[in-house]
């Protein structure tokens, strides 16, 4: 079972510079559910013995809307039609957030064995978005490959760079200037040059910038991480953790939606009653 990397204290350090040491306040209850997160990040990526990443890293999902204590955290989920770092409906029921970086290991082997497989089987049939996040925690070139992954989006060409820089030992040839700009070509962005512009930009620093603060902010201490409907997965988990995650939460929105329905039609009722008694 594979583990997730850890962050390190030197790449923290390295990356969190431009971040604001102060975490994002959601209220009470998003602050209980990103202890949630930091803690299933622990267990994925402590030593051995400390737990099991694949059954203490994703948070128990219950069928019951009620039960959900972490609709602060779904909460962040953008579902802007406008998001070039995001793919599937924007009225999807399930919303799949990435916080990753592009010098992970082991999110590479998401990218490469797990993702493609919950596009097809999730987000072709309208049940999964999934939103990417720029999480660069290992230096200066994966703060470089994340702005250049956000300005290959801003010519529509995201995920094709997403597939090329998470290929097969795509890391372990760097992410410098003149390598960044060949992967831009290898994804078929065609203005090379708009692309460097962009890469070098402060539009991008502050997106990434963004991303990242939300990051720690919400208690991610590995990469990758993942909030599924707002519930916390931290690692290259298995793709039974996703599924199980997944369908969980896509069943605990039908019941919601029902249940909505059913109060809905009964307001109406009452509403009519009231009216005829007038």
């Amino acid at each position: 079972m594979p583990t997730p990397s850890s962050r390190t204290s030197s790449s923290r350090t390295s990356s969190s510079k431009h971040a604001s040491k102060k975490p994002l306040i959601y209220g009470a209850v998003v602050a209980l559910a990103a202890g949630l997160l930091g803690y299933a990040s622990y267990v994925a990526t402590g030593p051995e013995g400390s737990g099991s990443a694949a059954s203490s890293s994703v948070a128990e999902v219950s069928d019951d809307p009620s039960a959900d204590v972490y609709a602060g955290l779904a909460g962040l989920a953008r579902r802007d039609a406008g998001d070039k770092l995001a793919q599937g409906r924007t009225d999807a029921p399930v919303v799949l957030i990435e916080y990753a970086d592009f010098k992970c290991g082991y999110c590479g082997k998401f990218a490469r064995d797990t993702e493609p497989a919950l596009i097809k089987k999730y987000v072709r049939d309208g049940t999964l978005r999934i939103e990417w996040r720029n999480f660069p925690i290992f230096g200066e070139e994966s703060e470089a490959a994340a702005r250049a992954a956000w300005a290959a989006g801003r010519q529509n060409r995201f995920w094709e760079f997403h597939r090329v820089a998470y290929a097969e030992d795509a890391k372990e040839k760097g992410f410098g200037k003149d390598r960044l700009k060949e992967l831009a070509r290898q994804a078929g962005v065609k203005d090379l040059d708009r692309f460097v512009r962009d890469t070098d930009g402060t539009a991008a620093a502050d997106a990434v910038r963004a991303d990242q603060e939300q990051g720690y902010g919400i208690g991610a201490t590995s990469t990758p991480s993942f909030l599924v409907n707002g519930r916390p997965i931290a690692g290259a988990q298995p793709m039974e953790t996703f599924t199980r995650a997944i369908e969980a939460a896509a069943r605990a929105e039908k019941t919601k939606g029902t249940k909505d329905a059913k109060e809905a039609e009964e307001a109406k009722d009452t509403e009519h009653a009231e009216d005829t008694a007038k």
